[in-house]
C-alpha cells in the first residue's frame, strides 16, 4: 500500500470515527434528553421527579397534588380508572394502596406477580421516589407517592412504566456512553498515528543505518526490504545502488590489479627488446664488432628489435584505445560473400608464398548482407592468422576457412594443424599478454596483445569469438557476427 494512500485513509479514518461517534452520541443524548435540557439536570444529581414524557409527568403531579389535597378521591374508583386511561397513552398503569390493603389495580397487572414485589409501607414520611424494576424480560419504572388519608392510614401510589431496555440502558449510562466514545476518539485517533508513522519511520530508520554503514565503507550487507510503498521501492533503488557501488569497487580493484599487472607485462616486454639493442650497441662501441659485415649484423639486430618494440608500443596504443571505447568503429553495409571472397584470394596468396596449404568452404549466398567495419574486420583475421602461423610446427602446413550462415548470424571457422593448445590455457588465449609459454619469450609468442585486440573488435561489432584446441592436432577459432536483412526481406 502506497504512503500517500496510507494517509488517506488515516485521514478518511479521523474524519469518518468522529463523524460516526457524533451521530452515535447524538442518538444517545436524543434518547437521554428528547429535546428537554432540563432533564438532563434532574437526571443528574439534582431531582429524581422528572418524566421525559410530559403527559406522564402531569398525571404524576396531579396525582400528587390529589393525595395533598384530597386524598379520600385515591379511592374513588371513576376518578382512577379516568387517570388509569390517560396512564395507558403513556404505556403506563396505576395502583393504590390503603395500609396493606389495594384500593385499585390496573387490569393490565391484575394477574402480575408484581404486587408481590412492591415494597411495603415502611417509611411514613410523605414525597415521590423513583426507582427500577426487573420483572422476568420486561424492564419498568416505578414511581412511588407516599401519603396520609383522612383517617390517618399510610397511603402509596405507584405508577408502573414499561421501559425500553436499549432506552433504559441508554438514559442509565449515557454519560458512561459519551466519555466511553471519546475514549474511542483519542485512541483511534492515536493507534492510527502511531502504526502510519511506524510504517514511515521505521523503513527510513533502515536507510539512515544503512547510509552510515557505507559512509563507513561497510557495504557487505543486505538492506531488508518489507515495504511496498515508495519507501520499499526507494529502498530498493538504494540496495540495487549499494549493490552495483559493491561492484563499482570491485571492478576498481580489479582494474587496479590489472593496471598493475599490465605495468609489470609491458616493463618486461620491453626491458627484453632494449636489453639486446644496448648488448648490441656496447659491442659496437667496445669493438667487439670488428669488421664491417659484423657492425652490419649488429646494426641490422638493433633495427629488428627497434621494430619489435614499435610494434609492441601499436598493440599497446590500439589495444589501450580499444579497451577504453576511444576506437571509433566505421560500419557499412557490405556483400559478405564479396568480402569473404576477396579476403580468402589475399590469403591464399600470401599463405601458399609460405608453403602453407589453405582450403576455404563458404556456405554463404551472394545476397546476404552485413554491417561490419572493414578494416578492423581484416585485422581481426590478421591475428589469428599470424598466431597459427606461429604456433604451426608440422612439416605439411595447413589453414582451413569455413564460413556459413545460422539463424540470423554469421559463423566464421579459421583452423590450423598446429601444436595446439593446453586445455588449462584454452580459456585464457584472449586475454592480454598472456601466453602458453611461460618464458614470455617474444620469439615464440609475439607481443600476448593479438587476440586480446581480436576479441576487443569482435565484440564491437556486437559478435563473439572462442578458441577450441586439441594439444598436438591443432586450433581452431570461431567468430560469431550478426547478421542485417537484404531488401527482400530475408534473413541475411
Amino acid at each position: 500500500m502506497s504512503i500517500r494512500l496510507k494517509l488517506i485513509l488515516s485521514y478518511a479514518a479521523m474524519l469518518v470515527v468522529p463523524l460516526i461517534m457524533m451521530v452515535i452520541t447524538a442518538i444517545l443524548l436524543t434518547f437521554v434528553f428528547k429535546g428537554d435540557l432540563q432533564a438532563l439536570h434532574e437526571k443528574y444529581g439534582f431531582s429524581q421527579d422528572y418524566y421525559e414524557d410530559h403527559n406522564l409527568e402531569r398525571l404524576v403531579r396531579e396525582l400528587g397534588r390529589t393525595a395533598k389535597i384530597s386524598p379520600s378521591t385515591l379511592t374513588d374508583t371513576e376518578y382512577l380508572e379516568e387517570i388509569e386511561d390517560e396512564l395507558e397513552l403513556s404505556n403506563s398503569n396505576l395502583i393504590v394502596r390503603k395500609q396493606d390493603q389495594f384500593v385499585y389495580v390496573s387490569p393490565a397487572l391484575n394477574n402480575n406477580n408484581l404486587l408481590s414485589l412492591l415494597a411495603k409501607y415502611e417509611d411514613k414520611s410523605t414525597g415521590r421516589k423513583n426507582e427500577a424494576l426487573k420483572l422476568g424480560t420486561e424492564s419498568l419504572e416505578l414511581t412511588q407517592y407516599n401519603f396520609i388519608y383522612d383517617d390517618r392510614h399510610p397511603g402509596t401510589v405507584f405508577i408502573i412504566t414499561n421501559v425500553n431496555s436499549v432506552v433504559h440502558f441508554v438514559q442509565k449510562f449515557a454519560f458512561i456512553l459519551f466519555l466511553s466514545l471519546i475514549f474511542i476518539l483519542i485512541l483511534t485517533h492515536t493507534l492510527l498515528t502511531y502504526f502510519v508513522s511506524r510504517s514511515i519511520i521505521r523503513p527510513l530508520r533502515k536507510l539512515k543505518d544503512a547510509t552510515k554503514r557505507i559512509k563507513s565503507g561497510d557495504l557487505d550487507f543486505d538492506l531488508q526490504i518489507t515495504n511496498k510503498d515508495e519507501i520499499g521501492e526507494l529502498s530498493q533503488a538504494f540496495e540495487q545502488m549499494r549493490v552495483r557501488l559493491k561492484e563499482s569497487i570491485e571492478t576498481q580493484h580489479q582494474y587496479e590489479e590489472n593496471r598493475k599487472e599490465l605495468v609489470s607485462n609491458i616493463s618486461h616486454d620491453l626491458r627484453t627488446p632494449l636489453t639486446a639493442i644496448r648488448g648490441y650497441i656496447a659491442g659496437i662501441g667496445d669493438g667487439i664488432a670488428d669488421t664491417p659485415d659484423k657492425v652490419q649484423k649488429y646494426m641490422n639486430i638493433i633495427s629488428l628489435k627497434a621494430e619489435e618494440m614499435d610494434h609492441l608500443i601499436d598493440e599497446l596504443f590500439l589495444y589501450s584505445k580499444l579497451d577504453l571505447n576511444r576506437l571509433p568503429f566505421h560500419f557499412e553495409k557490405i556483400n559478405l560473400h564479396s568480402f569473404l571472397m576477396d579476403w580468402s584470394e589475399e590469403l591464399r596468396f600470401e599463405l601458399n608464398k609460405q608453403g602453407v596449404q589453405f582450403a576455404c568452404d563458404l556456405q554463404v549466398t551472394e545476397q546476404t548482407e552485413i554491417s561490419i567495419d572493414r578494416d578492423k574486420i581484416r585485422r581481426v583475421f590478421s591475428n589469428i592468422i599470424s598466431n597459427c602461423l606461429k604456433y604451426m610446427n608440422k612439416s605439411e602446413k595447413e589453414i582451413q576457412l569455413r564460413a556459413y550462415e545460422s539463424r540470423g548470424y554469421l559463423n566464421l571457422l579459421i583452423t590450423d594443424n598446429g601444436q595446439g593448445i593446453d586445455a588449462e590455457a584454452l580459456p585464457y588465449v584472449f586475454e592480454r599478454f598472456y601466453r602458453e609459454d611461460a618464458s614470455r619469450n617474444s620469439d615464440t609468442g609475439g607481443s600476448g596483445l593479438g587476440l586480446a585486440i581480436a576479441r576487443q573488435m569482435i565484440e564491437g561489432h556486437y559478435g563473439s569469438i572462442q578458441a577450441e584446441s586439441v594439444k598436438g592436432v591443432g586450433t581452431s577459432i570461431k567468430i560469431t557476427l550478426p547478421l542485417i536483412r537484404n531488401e527482400e526481406g530475408d534473413q541475411a
